[in-house]
């Protein structure tokens, strides 16, 4: 577990537990904002960006996103969408559509809207870039079903693979994995570092801006001072 990450310009970060990352997601949508939509919404452009800087080729790159159920999988799929509307080959999976929480069904319907294409079965399907945004930090227990299954699949790929915040299987507070985990080549975590985050099983690591101020920091009691400049992804190690 670490305490704290650095950018490469040398600013400490501080690295927060699960409890943590769930009270400030409670202090932004109950108190001050953004709400979950917007934040969902800065996260999946994002998790896009890094996406399309993995791309050689727009229309022969393969881009499979596995999504949850949760805000996690949201962002997922707000990604999707937003490869989609700059034409690139991006299909989604999700684990159950009929348990989406509302904010990411919301999601699903609009990609779906914009034409986008929903996968069963991954037979005969091979991937160049494979994105999990599937568990994120509320991991309970080891992967199970229809996740198991997406991680299974995602890491006999010979493919990039892209993580969401946290990859699935991987507790974000110890950095634990209690069974199968999705194998990362980068982990793009949200807001602030886990403390479970590592190299050695997340990748390189990169931070991304979703738009919480420092006054839902100061509200949690954690000493912040924003790492972001004209940036709104950034390494950290």
């Amino acid at each position: 577990m670490k305490n704290y990450f650095t950018t490469e310009s040398g600013i400490k970060i501080p690295a927060i537990i699960t409890e943590q990352m769930i009270e400030i997601d409670r202090i932004a949508i109950e108190e001050t904002g953004p709400n979950l939509y917007q934040m969902m919404e800065n996260a999946g452009r994002n998790l896009a960006l890094t996406v399309m800087d993995l791309v050689t080729e727009i229309s022969n790159s393969s881009i499979i996103i596995l999504a949850g159920t949760g805000g996690n999988g949201g962002g997922g799929i707000c990604a999707a969408r937003h490869l989609l509307n700059r034409n690139y080959n991006v299909k989604l999976a999700i684990t159950d559509k009929s348990k989406m929480k509302d904010i990411p069904h919301k999601q699903l319907e609009i990609f779906e809207n914009a034409g986008g294409i929903l996968i069963e079965k991954f037979e005969n399907i091979k991937a160049d870039i494979v994105v999990d945004a599937i568990i994120g930090y509320s991991l309970l227990n080891a992967p199970r079903g229809k996740s198991l299954q997406f991680i299974k699949w995602a890491n006999s790929q010979n493919a990039k693979k892209l993580s969401l915040d946290i990859p699935s299987g991987i507790n974000s507070t110890t950095g634990a994995n209690y069974g199968e985990y999705f194998i990362a080549d980068i982990t793009m975590t949200l807001a602030l570092p886990k403390t479970g985050l590592s190299e050695e099983k997340c990748g390189k690591l990169l931070l991304a801006d979703i738009g919480i101020s420092r006054n839902v920091y100061d509200k949690s009691g954690i000493e912040y001072n924003s790492p972001f400049m004209k940036e709104y992804i950034i390494p950290i190690s």
